[in-house]
């Protein structure tokens, strides 16, 4: 229906409207458009990427506006609810008032839309509709292959040709499909011409010419831009560099070649041959890639690619909409190559991306890295996208925008650090083992700490040895030691003395070599001053720190720095590595001439560095550390929120490795005394007479192990908990199966597995995989992916050595995790003595992926709201449980992020900003919906608006993490303990809200945590403990420290604990006391940990720090703790001996420690207690220094 109206009516002219996902089809429908000019006079053809909704301001209003007054509307790949939900209205309204409208390959609701002729989808179903649904098959995600679905696509036109009536318009709906998937220019055009000839009203055209039968193009089929027509499906019409000798296979989009949107690919084509590399790359459609694989990357011999580089952005089967993770691995082992994912970007501009600190968004995290980590792709890598008006600055490059059609253009910057990421992998596959060198980096964080060479879980020197004999026994070039001492003492000792270092010295690189070759100089000079700075220099230069073993160099990652001036941590608003830390990973590369770097334990500080959280660019600090060079990480198989970090921040294929055996603690010294006296007593008659004299020696027995106080049943209940409670033995060792016994103890525990399960367990703990794993990596061959997880509860973390990966964001949390969620919630406010208005909740990335989403449910149902899925199963946001369902008031919940939460899941991050919106902006009464009755309060009070007023998500600034209190903890350098919660509340009061970005809101934070009652964390995994690592008290005790002070009384404090049975919840100062007893002060858990020498003092001396953690932002550890870990490890002369012979710079922070616990009056010992713990001190400190005789 032509508008001949003036501007204040309807519009002159004819209007086709398509709206799509992105913008790869505008240049086909504009050049289209210019052809179509002079048989149809007037016409108007836009087109609208939701994509730009998001980020480009004016895109949304411009699409609704054309929607307003379009004559043809066309949508399609409208499959997000966040695209959906806001167009939907409007096409809606336009529906009866325009001469046709076309869903297709879009949501349901799109799709019921259709109006063309006399097809009517929003009508009950005719015949010709129940014959489409019978031809068409089901319509959810299934992993047929794209060839068939193009097939039947082909098929159905050619049936309903000859069904007269309504099928005719049938017959056009699935023409139009048709048209679009093979959007090359011809199809665009012809698509138009035939949608107009055949449904354009009153439009005053002359008859046109017919439409053009859709060009029919190969479903796989390879692309090279010297070709004449582009595509062909023989591999020998590839141009191929003069000496190629290596090939690289590029999976691309079918869509964007037959549109001929191919200036991002053209270049990342030219620049692979540019270094002599010869290029396949294939596209196929349906968004399935294995048929382009089976066509043009294997043959009848095997694997014809030395790496595979996917370009789609996607999933290798299923793209945006599912993913078909099994099926992709079993293509991408049979092809073994390394598998790099790129991607282009299309919800915002590259100039967009490069000047955001947060880089991808949170639907392009998903889909773009989250999905393909799945397959086991590696090294994402932004490589492309389309440019605004101005351009982008984000490198040298500075390219200018030189499309008027929203062309791909290319992001040449990270187009060459790709094409040398996969040429290093395709050359470290083919090179020998005896000519590579490798670079393996330990860790030694904290510094002065007797921490160099230690990591989480791992006994790193054990296990370095027996790497080290497998590289020697794979060819590697390797000088083996005789011993894991000696070894120890080759990188730990050697000349450290010498040069008062903490290891051995192997290089010394110049202030003037550091000037010279440090291209990010001035950042760093900004921060740390000079080079070479003052952290591991002598003035002159700075050491790399480590040992060489033939071809292998073992070094130690410099420290962070901050330590030599803690106070730091309370202001510093930027950051930069040290010049060490730099010159260390740059003497890697340029002067150690890695062919691979070995990341040894978990974990480092590299893929901490800043920068963006995904999508990282030139100038973010891990990309600029770690370059090009091929990263192999042996990471623990519990921790998928850390590893995939490392995996987006620095590049690297994890290799898993097993945690320690668990066993059930057991009782140990008073503790078994007291419960042969409790059995007894169990066990007699209520009336027997000898009842009352065994309450007494059970009363003086619980008082001699701190237990006193407690009748006899509730110690019953309290030994049994202590001696059920699950403690890791030792460290692992790589490379040395479990024995016997630690086996047999560990499917003891597992007492919910079924036989069968029981029994592939106990076969895969005696196989060793790890090792062969590793050098697998070294070889860059395809590392197959797993889920990160507690064996205990997911034994399909078996076996190891493989690269670990998070749970598919879109289906988090699932349904079994809302269900617990919400019973964890319902333990939460029955333990605490009264309904809290207010929760404060710490959420971290490991337990919610471990358990698809349980905390997240928690937060949920304290909020009493519920996710929101969309048709395809995505979470899509959040809503409300009704009050009469709820059945009490909706608590309100502070949520603090880690930082690690924040990057994985980024679309959680916003469902909750949601929920506590849709709770704040709920009509309801404010006695029973205390977030709204909070955000009302806050808004009258500043005048801010209810957006503001309801952020309830906290966390750090984009590209930052931690609160640093446990950085002050460990220095010491805190004075009042106000300072912790400075440090807490200037590193954690950025708000996150619906849309995924933050903004500091400082007041809000403070207005909030001054409402809390009640402080709430769940225990993260079965192997850890509240006093196992600082991360603990860094959050939940920041946030304790800051309500108080916020409040001025302390809130409760409870950890939840779901590593055995259905759950329990513990008051802070009860997780301590049992954590002390099954631990800290068990023979059975430290002398597992002693096994392993200097790593197992330094874990026990880590134990008591974070104890003193716990006093310095809780108050909530009892005084008879201190008191037990002194005259266990310090005041035993025997055992302090021990220890200082086993690792001296512990043993005598733990001495310290304790001093220091006293100096704050957080126990107050006896004075000969004191004297003799000093006297202790002094002894340890002089054999550190070296001056005592013994």
């Amino acid at each position: 229906m032509r508008d001949d109206a003036a501007i204040n009516g309807r519009l002159p002219g004819y209007r086709v409207v398509i709206l799509t996902l992105d913008s790869h089809a505008a240049g086909p429908a504009m050049r289209a458009a210019e052809r179509m000019a002079s048989d149809y006079p007037g016409l108007h053809i836009s087109i609208h990427a939701a994509a730009e909704w998001g980020e480009t301001p004016g895109t949304f209003e411009a699409a609704r506006e054309a929607i307003e007054t379009g004559d043809i509307i066309v949508a399609n790949l409208l499959f997000l609810e966040e695209h959906v939900a806001r167009i939907l209205p409007h096409l809606e309204a336009r529906r009866d008032h325009c001469d046709a409208m076309i869903g297709v390959i879009a949501d349901a609701s799109i799709v019921k839309l259709t109006r063309m002729g006399s097809l009517d989808m929003m009508s009950p179903q005719s015949g010709a509709m129940k014959l489409m649904k019978k031809l068409r098959g089901s319509s959810k995600p299934s992993s047929s292959s794209g060839a068939d679905k193009m097939a039947l696509l082909r098929r159905l036109p050619k049936i309903l040709r000859f069904i007269p009536g309504k099928s005719q318009d049938l017959r056009a709906w699935f023409l139009t499909m048709q048209y679009w998937l093979g959007g090359s220019d011809d199809n665009v055009e012809a698509m138009m011409r035939f949608l107009l000839n055949r449904y354009a009203q009153d439009s005053g055209w002359e008859k046109a010419p017919d439409a053009a039968a859709p060009i029919e193009y190969p479903d796989a089929g390879l692309y090279h831009p010297d070709l004449a027509e582009r595509i062909t499906i023989d591999p020998s019409r590839l141009p191929v560099p003069q000496g190629a000798t290596l090939t690289v296979g590029l999976l691309m989009m079918r869509s964007y070649v037959l549109s001929s949107d191919t200036a991002h690919y053209d270049a990342v084509i030219r620049a692979f041959e540019a270094r002599g590399i010869a290029v396949r790359a294939a596209f196929a459609g349906g968004l399935d890639g294995r048929p382009a694989i089976e066509a043009y990357f294997q043959d009848e011999s095997g694997t014809t690619i030395d790496a595979m580089v996917s370009l789609t952005g996607f999933s290798l089967v299923g793209g945006p909409a599912y993913n078909d993770n099994a099926s992709a691995i079993k293509v991408l082992k049979a092809l073994n190559v390394p598998y790099i994912a790129a991607h282009p970007l299309e919800f915002q501009t590259l100039g967009q991306w490069t000047a955001s600190s947060q880089g991808l968004g949170p639907i392009e995290t998903t889909m773009l890295i989250a999905l393909p980590e799945l397959d086991g792709a590696t090294n994402p890598t932004v490589f492309a996208g389309r440019h605004g008006s101005d351009g982008c600055s984000g490198c040298e490059y500075r390219c200018v925008n030189q499309s008027e059609t929203k062309a791909m253009a290319p992001c040449n910057e990270r187009i060459d650090s790709l094409v040398e990421k996969t040429h290093r992998l395709a050359l470290l596959r083919r090179k020998a083992n005896a000519d590579k060198t490798v670079g393996i980096v330990l860790f030694g964080f904290p510094p002065n700490a007797g921490a160099v060479g230690t990591a989480a879980y791992l006994s790193v020197f054990e296990s370095l040895f027996n790497t080290l004999h497998k590289l020697k026994s794979d060819g590697y070039a390797v000088d083996l030691p005789q011993t894991v001492d000696d070894l120890r003492a080759k990188v730990l000792k050697g000349n450290a003395a010498q040069y008062g270092q903490e290891a051995n010295v192997a290089d010394h690189v110049t202030a003037d070599t550091i000037v010279r070759t440090t291209q990010p100089l001035a950042a760093i000079e900004a921060v740390w001053g000079p080079a070479p700075g003052r952290i591991q220099s002598d003035g002159r230069g700075v050491f790399v720190l480590g040992a060489h073993f033939g071809n292998v160099f073992v070094g130690v990652q410099p420290t962070f720095g901050y330590e030599g001036d803690p106070m730091r941590l309370l202001f510093e608003k930027g950051f930069a590595p040290t010049h060490a830390f730099v010159a260390f990973y740059l003497w890697l590369k340029n002067t150690l001439k890695a062919d691979a770097i070995l990341h040894f334990g978990m974990h480092g500080a590299l893929e901490f560095m800043p920068g963006k959280q995904a999508g990282l660019g030139a100038r973010d600090w891990p990309d600029r550390l770690i370059g090009e060079m091929p990263n192999v990480y042996l990471y623990a198989s519990n921790n998928p929120s850390e590893a995939s970090l490392a995996k987006r921040r620095s590049g690297a294929v994890t290799v898993t490795h097993l945690t320690p055996p668990l066993a059930a603690s057991g009782l140990y010294k008073g503790l078994l005394e007291l419960k042969d006296s409790l059995t007894r007593w169990r066990s007699m008659e209520a009336t027997a007479p000898e009842r009352d004299e065994l309450e007494t020696l059970i009363a003086v027995q619980a008082e001699a192990v701190n237990m006193g106080g407690a009748a006899p049943d509730a110690l019953w209940l309290k030994l049994l908990e202590t001696e059920d409670a699950l403690i890791p033995d030792g460290l692992h060792v790589v490379g040395a199966p479990l024995s016997d016994a630690a086996r047999a103890e560990y499917l003891a525990i597992m007492d919910h597995a079924d036989s069968k399960t029981r029994a592939r367990v106990d076969l895969m703990l005696q196989q060793e995989t790890e090792l062969d794993a590793i050098s697998r990596a070294l070889s860059a061959q395809y590392i197959e992916p797993v889920p990160g997880g507690d064996l205990i509860r997911s034994t399909d973390i078996l076996p190891t050595g493989r690269n670990i990966h998070a749970f598919d964001p879109f289906r988090m949390p699932t349904a079994f995790a809302c269900q617990d969620g919400a019973k964890q919630a319902q333990l939460l406010l029955e333990t605490h003595d009264s309904l809290p208005r207010t929760v404060a909740l710490v959420l971290w990335g490991s337990d919610n992926i471990k358990s698809d989403g349980g905390p997240i449910a928690q937060a949920l149902a304290l909020m009493g709201c519920v996710p929101r899925f969309d048709s395809f199963g995505r979470l899509s946001g959040a809503d409300l449980v009704p009050l009469e369902e709820l059945g009490r008031p909706r608590v309100d919940v502070i949520m603090t992020l880690s930082g690690i939460f924040r990057d994985l899941l980024p679309l959680q991050t916003r469902m909750l900003a949601e929920a506590a919106q849709k709770c704040a902006v709920a009509d309801e009464p404010i006695e029973m919906n205390f977030v709204r009755a909070h955000a009302l309060a806050y808004a009258e009070k500043t005048g801010c608006d209810m957006a503001e007023a309801s952020l309830r998500v906290f966390s750090n600034a984009e590209g930052a993490y931690g609160s640093n209190v446990n950085q002050l903890v460990d220095s010491s350098a805190f004075g009042d303990e106000d300072e912790l919660a400075d440090a807490y509340e200037a590193r954690k009061s950025f708000a996150y809200g619906t849309d995924g970005k933050a903004t500091a809101n400082a007041a809000l934070l403070q207005s909030q945590l001054a409402e809390v009652d009640v402080a709430y964390q769940n225990l993260e995994s079965v192997e850890l403990g509240v006093t196992t690592v600082d991360h603990y008290f860094d959050t939940l005790g920041g946030i304790a420290r800051a309500v108080k002070r916020a409040k001025g009384s302390d809130a409760a404090v409870y950890i939840g604990d779901q590593t055995r049975g259905s759950g329990k919840v513990r008051t802070l100062k009860e997780q301590v006391a049992l954590e002390t007893r099954s631990r800290s002060l068990n023979p059975k858990f430290f002398e597992g940990l002693l096994k392993h020498g200097a790593e197992g003092v330094r874990q026990i001396e880590a134990q008591v720090t974070n104890t003193l953690g716990w006093s310095a932002t809780t108050g909530q550890v009892e005084p008879w703790v201190y008191q037990r870990i002194s005259e266990t490890f310090v005041l035993d002369e025997d055992m302090r001996q021990r220890l200082a012979d086993l690792n001296p710079t512990a043993s005598s922070r733990m001495a310290n420690r304790l001093l220091e616990a006293h100096d704050r009056n957080y126990w107050s010992p006896d004075a000969e207690t004191l004297a003799a713990l000093q006297d202790a001190a002094d002894a340890l400190e002089d054999q550190l220094e070296g001056v005592a005789a013994q």
